[in-house]
């Protein structure tokens, strides 16, 4: 216990100690030139929708499709992501023309894998599909795209994951909706002013479906100003929106801060009725709904249609189940996420295992790539995600079918470009798709073991020694004093957490136990501990200080131990009154 239990490293040359804490910590993350922007954004801080390469043309063609009375299908993926903006674009379209001849698709995970495919284009045209939205795809799809045109089908691609890199790759679509997507050189002018460069390539694909929601929205009224019912869709929609974002884990700054922090205030007393089931059944009727809120409740919930059944059920919620409807796939969701989390258990046990046994969680081997038939496809992922955390390297997990093919996921960690390391081995691989820290892939079998050693090797040649060590950022050191419940209360303004803006930390050095831990929670699974500076008097200010899963690590701390702490400094609230304590997140023994 003397030693910490992770590098800590600040995220900048630490600022003065004589600056107000809000402010140390905003200098910290490179935030210190409008300090009032960033911690009170505003609707007006989103870019123009128009600004997006093809979006004029994509809503464009879309109301011309409603006013021929054309049938619409939107086609999503199975994520929270693909699920929500597959929501936006069909309350906007449905506001705009209640009569609109509108479908919803959303392919099986595991039947038909990630993204467009020619089979279900071909399905959709056969029902009378005249226009296909993809939302969360279609970046790639080049044969789906060229089903599409043979059939006679206008397909509309709005996406955000990784496009190739020059216009000859992309596929061949009627409109090609993306914010990082190159610039047109030889097509056909798209006719909008947005065929440059987005000012935020960062958008989830249920914020690029916000911005054509909200083009459609101004192109129908003719006019930015659209009518008060469309307007306060708009707001309404950031709901779902802010769903997607936090749940992609996309980086929650710019506009994804914004769409975050309005649409995390509209989740809790949404007029959609699906959304209100579904906080209902997650337990969140009583507080307003943060990032964490969505991260650990609402977000598995949703997940676990795609993962566990199909992800159908929680478009419906979103879209069409009255309330007796969206009460029963509330419930079921919540069964499926329970269900999930105990597969969830099975198969990272014998994943760790498996990579111990086979030297991937070692120095010489900086990467995991496990194959097995056990493992359930659409619960590998987050599986990655927990060895990610466990091992400091990218994992990849697959289920092996009974042809021999493996499909699966994989994840990263911020120092190692996920899809690029995916590209530089892609001659072992049947597909592949994602972005730098999360991807899909898919292998043969009899590829498997040269797949295996080809992407082992890359990670060695870009992954170091150091790098396989756990390392906490913090942002700043802090005295007790500088923790006032104003100053706590002020760094709450930075939230919504998530990646790019990382829960506040800050280090307390030379501080002293007074008292042994106390444990809490069943079991005793979690402690609490009260600190004081060393040197202090019985009077002085104590801080409590929470220690989540710490419980196995209780003895090795008692009365009058000296240390130095990173904690996250919290506003607690109980029976009325606030104050302030820090949720543990590393210790060393100091004396």
């Amino acid at each position: 216990m003397r030693g910490m239990l992770s590098n800590w490293v600040y995220r900048s040359t630490p600022p003065p100690a004589s600056a107000p804490l809000v402010e140390r910590v905003l200098a910290a993350r490179g935030l210190d030139g409008d300090v009032e922007a960033f911690l009170t954004p505003r609707l007006t801080d989103l870019h123009d929708p128009s600004l997006m390469p093809d979006l004029d043309r994509a809503a464009r063609r879309v109301l011309d499709a409603l006013g021929r009375g054309e049938r619409i299908a939107i086609y999503g993926d199975y994520d929270v992501d693909g699920i929500t903006a597959t929501a936006i674009l069909y309350h906007m379209i449905r506001a705009i023309s209640p009569e609109a001849v509108i479908e919803t698709y959303v392919p099986h995970r595991l039947e038909e894998g990630y993204g467009l495919n020619a089979a279900a284009i071909g399905e959709l045209a056969a029902r009378g599909a005249r226009v296909i939205v993809s939302v969360d795809c279609g970046v790639t799809a080049v044969e789906p795209a060229a089903a599409a045109r043979a059939l006679g089908v206008d397909l509309i691609v709005t996406d955000h994951h990784t496009a190739p890199q020059s216009d000859g790759e992309l596929p061949d679509a009627f409109a090609i909706v993306h914010p990082r997507r190159p610039r047109i050189s030889s097509r056909e002018d798209r006719g909008g002013p947005g065929d440059d460069v987005y000012p935020f390539g960062d958008l989830c694909g249920a914020g690029v479906a916000y911005k054509l929601a909200w083009r459609l929205a101004t192109m129908s009224c003719g006019s930015p100003r659209v009518s008060k019912p469309l307007q306060t869709l708009l707001v309404e929609l950031l709901a779902f929106a802010s769903l997607g974002v936090i749940a992609d884990v996309v980086p929650l700054v710019g506009e994804n801060r914004v769409i975050a922090r309005f649409g995390l205030r509209r989740i809790r007393s949404s007029p959609f009725i699906g959304l209100r089931a579904l906080v209902e059944a997650s337990g969140l009727t009583s507080n307003a709904v943060d990032s964490v809120d969505v991260g650990f409740k609402l977000g598995p919930r949703l997940n676990a249609a795609g993962r566990m059944g199909h992800a159908r059920e929680a478009v419906e919620l979103f879209t069409t189940a009255d309330e007796h409807r969206a009460r029963q796939i509330a419930e079921q969701l919540t069964m499926q996420n329970d269900a999930r989390r105990g597969v969830e258990r099975a198969i990272l046990e014998q994943a760790c295992e498996l990579a111990e046994s086979a030297g991937m969680t070692s120095t010489s081997r900086r990467a995991i790539v496990l194959a097995d038939e056990r493992w359930h496809a659409g619960v590998v992922g987050i599986v990655c995600s927990r060895l990610v955390e466990r091992y400091c390297r990218p994992a990849i997990l697959l289920h092996r079918d009974e042809t021999g093919m493996c499909h699966g996921s994989g994840r990263s960690v911020p120092s190692f470009n996920l899809h690029a390391a995916l590209q530089a081995c892609s001659i072992h691989l049947e597909r592949f798709g994602g972005h730098d820290m999360a991807a899909g892939l898919g292998v043969a079998g009899s590829n498997l073991a040269a797949f295996q050693e080809a992407f082992i090797d890359h990670a060695n040649s870009l992954i170091t020694e150091q790098d396989l060590v756990p390392r906490l950022s913090v942002d700043c050191e802090a005295s007790l004093p500088d923790l006032s419940l104003d100053a706590v209360t002020r760094l709450s303004d930075l939230a919504p957490f998530g990646r790019g803006n990382p829960s506040v930390r800050v280090v307390l050095r030379g501080l002293t136990l007074t008292q042994a831990p106390q444990p809490m929670g069943v079991g005793g699974k979690h402690v609490s501990l009260l600190v004081r500076a060393s040197g202090g008097r019985a009077g002085d200010r104590q801080l409590r200080l929470v220690a989540f899963n710490w419980g196995d690590r209780r003895d090795g701390l008692r009365a009058g131990s000296g240390v130095d702490v990173v904690v996250e400094p919290k506003i607690n609230t109980w029976n009325g009154r606030q104050s302030v304590e820090g949720e543990l997140r590393d210790l060393a023994l100091s004396t």
